[in-house]
């Protein structure tokens, strides 16, 4: 028979030390490289982006998100914001007015003339609930899409429609709405996000010979104006002397107006006055006459009164007595008595006519 065997189990080697860590210790090691990350590497954006925790997305701007390559929806706000290192990257985007500078733009005008453009501005802003559609669409760097080689087209096409007269002098004061609203139609219909807000285009550079030839002209029109500028001068002296002689002629005519008026004014007052005193002088000569009138009047009455029959006698010897002459002869006594007969005859009758006016 065999003797027993022992059923325990053999004891396992003892652990070495420093041989592994525990998974703690692997955590904690990982997060301390990570976080020192950013001062170990070199400075690269991409780099501190995709390895920092700890990112601040600045006044201005939104935080965008990618996870893998992918674009993610989530929008973060200017301040501090948390990611997953490695595995999101991170990039700020100007939601703000921004100036685009598009320079060195050649073209070709409608007669063949090559011109530069050396630089147009383009103000612009993405609009913030815009803003993951349009880098979903068109990236981070949308506006070469939109605002630099859009530039560059709406140029080209604006230049060869247009000669060069048109495009250096007689529409370049267009060139810049015309740009506006060229850029905001094809934004408005494929990227809505995008606002144009102003274009400012600088002259163009032509070649030289050209160049020369307008300033030839420009000088040539510059006298022209000058010349025109002072026939209008010398018109403007003309019209203001003429206007000064009609204002003084107008102005004596005025003054003799006024003293023919006051002439007149004193002359009718003259007549009025004339007036008023032959109307004093007639009534002063009617009143004399009616005074004289009654006078009279009362006269005849008086005398009437008088014409009695003894008045007559009376008078009429007074007359006889009073006659001084001498008559010879011997009709004379005859005489004085016819005439006294007469006489008689006479007051009887005024007698008679006093006695029928009474009755």
């Amino acid at each position: 028979m065999d003797p027993p065997q022992d059923s325990a189990a053999p004891p396992s080697p003892p652990a070495q030390s420093g041989g592994s860590f525990g998974i703690p210790a692997m955590l904690v090691f990982a997060s301390i490289v990570i976080i020192a990350s950013p001062a170990m590497v070199p400075s690269c954006w991409y780099t501190r982006n995709s390895l920092s925790i700890l990112h601040q997305v600045p006044e201005g701007h939104v935080g965008v998100y990618w996870k893998g390559g992918a674009l993610l929806k989530t929008i973060t706000e200017p301040g501090f914001h948390l990611k997953m290192p490695l595995v999101t990257q991170y990039e700020p985007v100007l939601v703000t007015l921004q100036t685009d500078q598009v320079r060195n733009i050649p073209c070709g005008t409608k007669g063949g003339v090559m011109i530069n453009f050396e630089k147009i501005e383009v103000v612009n802003k993405l609009k913030k609930e815009y803003v993951y559609e349009t880098l979903l669409n068109y990236g981070v760097n949308y506006d070469n899409t939109w605002i630099y080689d859009k530039i560059h087209h709406e140029i080209n096409q604006f230049c060869s429609s247009h000669s060069l007269q048109q495009v250096y002098i007689d529409v370049f004061d267009q060139i810049d709405e015309k740009m506006k609203d060229a850029l905001q139609c094809d934004c408005t219909k494929y990227a809505p996000g995008i606002e144009i807000l102003s274009v400012r285009v600088t002259k163009p550079i032509i070649p030289e010979r050209i160049r020369r030839n307008y300033e030839q002209m420009e000088e040539e029109r510059t006298k022209v104006l000058i010349s025109i500028e002072r026939q209008k001068v010398v018109e403007k002296e003309s019209e203001t002397q003429k206007k000064m002689a009609i204002h003084e002629a107008e102005k004596t005519a005025t003054v003799s107006n006024i003293l023919r008026e006051q002439k007149l004014k004193e002359q009718e007052n003259a007549m009025e006055l004339q007036e008023i005193e032959n109307q004093m002088f007639i009534a002063h000569r009617k009143c004399l006459a009616d005074a004289d009138f009654y006078s009279a009047m009362k006269e005849a009455e008086a005398n009437k009164m008088k014409l009695t029959p003894e008045f007559l006698e009376l008078k009429f010897i007074e007359a006889i007595a009073n006659n001084t002459k001498i008559f010879f002869g011997h009709k004379v006594p005859d005489m004085v008595l016819d005439q006294r007969l007469l006489v008689g005859n006479f007051l009887e009758n005024v007698s008679q006519q006093v006695h029928g006016e009474r009755q």
